[in-house]
């Protein structure tokens, strides 16, 4: 019960890529580049399981970029003449590629670091994926014309990579879609039957990551618009919950998202979001147990887990270490008061 995990991505140590930066330049080429996502990635595993971390992940270390890392091996993309484009509605600028062709997978995307994970742990193990409406959100389109074919042309190859990703053992693939508290009403329209076309036909278990973003500064500071409650979720929680997808990602230390609205899921487990990535405070056990118990109130205990509310990639090293450890210890906790 209330098994741990992240919502994806840590931060990279400083002989990989430049730290405390989200899209942080490699600072290895070549060979050397690719044996340090190797080892970053095991060390990301190491941490995690140190922690007491239940369902580990790759961190996305072999990834610049949540979205972008998928990118990189697909054919019909341009990464030389990157163009820039508003994000997330215009919440923020980003040098992005550009969709120029048909796309195809050139081959797998993530076998290395899936692979050498599954080597070198025991425990169950999450990899995350970028969701189609969330790519197509992070791209330029020089080539489809409609946002949607291209976002299902993406679901396509998630779906590919996502199956291959099963075969090398990961217990749970997880789709990243940020974009859905962004662009509300088209995520019942059409960005639930991308998500389900990217998921179709695995056996292992499905996630969606939906949240506010990561603790950068565009993204705290759009929070500030948003009032007393965050209601996005209102939206959406419906479509996610007639769906396939059998988790959901939820952001809830230190966010103003109504817990009540967790009732709308029900059926879905809860990657309930205990540790607040933008904020350098580490949360102690206590206030674990104190989120966790908050959710209980419209979430079956058996259906919680405990996690992140986002990434933590743009974070100091040590202190999400510490964030890491209190999710951990605050799990034992919660197992014994609430159990």
């Amino acid at each position: 019960m209330f098994e741990t995990t992240i919502a994806g991505s840590l931060p990279k140590p400083a002989w990989l890529a430049e730290p405390d930066r989200l899209w942080a330049p490699w600072r290895l080429q070549g060979q050397d580049l690719i044996d340090g996502k190797r080892d970053a990635t095991l060390l990301a595993i190491k941490i995690q399981e140190d922690a007491g971390i239940d369902i580990v992940g790759d961190g996305e270390q072999a990834r610049q970029h949540f979205v972008h890392g998928f990118l990189e091996n697909i054919e019909g993309i341009d990464f030389a003449h990157k163009v820039e484009m508003g994000i997330r509605d215009n919440r923020y600028k980003a040098m992005v590629p550009t969709v120029t062709g048909p796309l195809k997978l050139k081959g797998r995307v993530h076998a290395m670091e899936a692979q050498a994970a599954r080597a070198h742990t025991r425990r169950k193990l999450k990899f995350t994926l970028p969701g189609p409406m969330t790519i197509s959100d992070t791209i330029a389109d020089r080539f489809y014309g409609d946002q949607v074919k291209m976002a299902f042309a993406f679901a396509d190859l998630l779906n590919q990579e996502a199956r291959a990703l099963e075969r090398d053992g990961v217990d749970v693939i997880q789709f990243d879609e940020p974009a859905f508290n962004v662009f509300t009403t088209q995520v019942a329209d059409w960005g639930i039957k991308a998500l389900e076309q990217a998921a179709a036909g695995l056996n292992c278990k499905t996630a969606v990551h939906i949240c506010y973003g990561y603790g950068i500064k565009a993204n705290t500071d759009w929070k500030e618009t948003l009032g007393g409650e965050w209601r996005q979720y209102e939206t959406i929680f419906p479509a996610i919950a007639k769906s396939r997808i059998q988790q959901v990602s939820v952001e809830c230390r230190n966010s103003k998202v109504p817990l009540d609205l967790l009732a709308l899921l029900k059926g879905k487990d809860i990657l309930v979001g205990v540790i607040d990535v933008a904020s350098d405070i580490v949360e102690t056990p206590e206030d674990v147990v104190a989120t966790i118990e908050a959710a209980m109130k419209f979430v079956p205990k058996e259906k919680i887990l405990a996690c992140t509310n986002c990434g933590m990639a743009p974070m100091h090293r040590d202190i999400a270490a510490a964030k890491l450890n209190a999710l951990g210890a605050g799990a034992v906790l919660a197992r014994k008061r609430l159990g």
